[in-house]
């Protein structure tokens, strides 16, 4: 199983000290953490797209590039691109250029986002949401495949066989779908035989276990073999040296995020008993010292049916840049190894 973290850069002050960085320095750190998880041999690191304040995430792709030229090994990811509100065109040329800096260690997740800044400040109308994303998903895939595309739709000016370069370096991109809790997604994923990325942000893991057989299924009836359809599971996570300490330390910023995130949606705040029965045996939540963690992930990996991939997301909790490293260190020397140790086992047994 590969494991990885994914970064929004937060932009808002460290929960625990209450320094406000510069957006410079909060960069700085986003690319030493991923210099780190190279170095401590993480599989993969995502950065997200959001148009808000509290994120500095706008363009990802340039992270990406950055990040690209730094490292060695790990595969760089989008986590997700918001394709609704992207053109494919210039997009593939990004993620083909970033994958030609790297030398064949970039992915893209798409996905629609769970934000809608993104529509008006391309002006784009929020109730073509999902003809958006699915046209525009398939112009990516055929360009994927072909230099040069003909096709017509009702979001983009026609392609008629103009070109498209660069072409990236890996035969066949990997773009990955990412999903919330929409059957719909969970099938078009499984139909066009694409690699998914599920976000887990909240309530029992097992729940998404019917979602993620109808993927299965969708993919399985469309004529796509079992082994290409992979599973990713995207949750809130951190790692520190004692339970007790991960727990103390990740509450304050995750609750203080998902309380301000709910005052627009209708949540009420986050209260400690909630956060740890999501940390709990059975919750969504990776906070933990390394060795609960370990187990916790496994045992996703049972529930859900076989996963292939789990990324951290972290950044959510605002904490300090010492905080990361550390956990990021955790995660490549003991979370890691305990983990596909604990599958590979399985794996015999069965």
């Amino acid at each position: 199983m590969e494991i990885g973290i994914d970064s929004f850069v937060a932009a808002v002050p460290d929960a625990l000290t209450g320094a406000n960085l510069s957006p410079q320095d909060r960069i700085a750190h986003l690319l030493e953490e991923i210099q780190l998880a190279d170095e401590v041999g993480l599989d993969v690191f995502g950065i997200g797209e959001h148009h808000r304040a509290e994120f500095l995430d706008s363009a990802p792709e340039a992270l990406l590039a950055a990040a690209a030229a730094l490292t060695h090994q790990i595969r760089l990811t989008s986590a997700v691109t918001v394709l609704s509100a992207r053109d494919p065109v210039r997009l593939f040329q990004q993620f083909a250029t970033i994958d030609l800096i790297s030398r064949g260690r970039t992915e893209m997740i798409v996905g629609r986002g769970s934000f809608t800044e993104a529509f008006p400040l391309f002006g784009l109308e929020l109730k073509d949401y999902d003809a958006l994303f699915a046209e525009k998903l398939e112009l990516l895939l055929e360009l994927r495949e072909n230099a040069r595309v003909h096709w017509a739709g009702r979001f983009r000016p026609p392609l008629q066989g103009q070109p498209v370069y660069p072409r990236p370096l890996q035969d066949k991109l990997p773009i990955w779908l990412g999903v919330g809790g929409t059957a719909a997604s969970f099938a078009r994923a499984g139909e066009l035989g694409l690699p998914l990325m599920v976000a887990i942000i909240g309530g029992q893991p097992h729940r998404f276990r019917p979602l993620i057989d109808l993927y299965r299924q969708a993919g399985e009836e469309a004529g796509h073999q079992p082994g290409s359809l992979r599973v990713g599971i995207h949750a809130l996570g951190y790692v520190a040296d004692t339970d007790q300490q991960a727990a103390d330390e990740f509450f304050p910023g995750y609750a203080q995020s998902f309380t301000d995130i709910g005052k627009e949606r209708g949540w009420g705040p986050v209260t400690r008993s909630q956060y740890e029965a999501l940390r709990g045996p059975t919750g969504a939540m990776l906070v933990s010292e390394p060795e609960r963690v370990a187990e916790k992930i496994i045992t996703f990996g049972e529930v859900l049916g076989g996963i292939s991939r789990l990324t951290f997301q972290m950044s959510i909790a605002s904490l300090p840049h010492r905080n990361r490293m550390r956990a990021i260190e955790l995660l490549g020397t003991k979370v890691a190894p305990l983990v596909r140790g604990g599958v590979e086992r399985e794996a015999q047994v069965s």
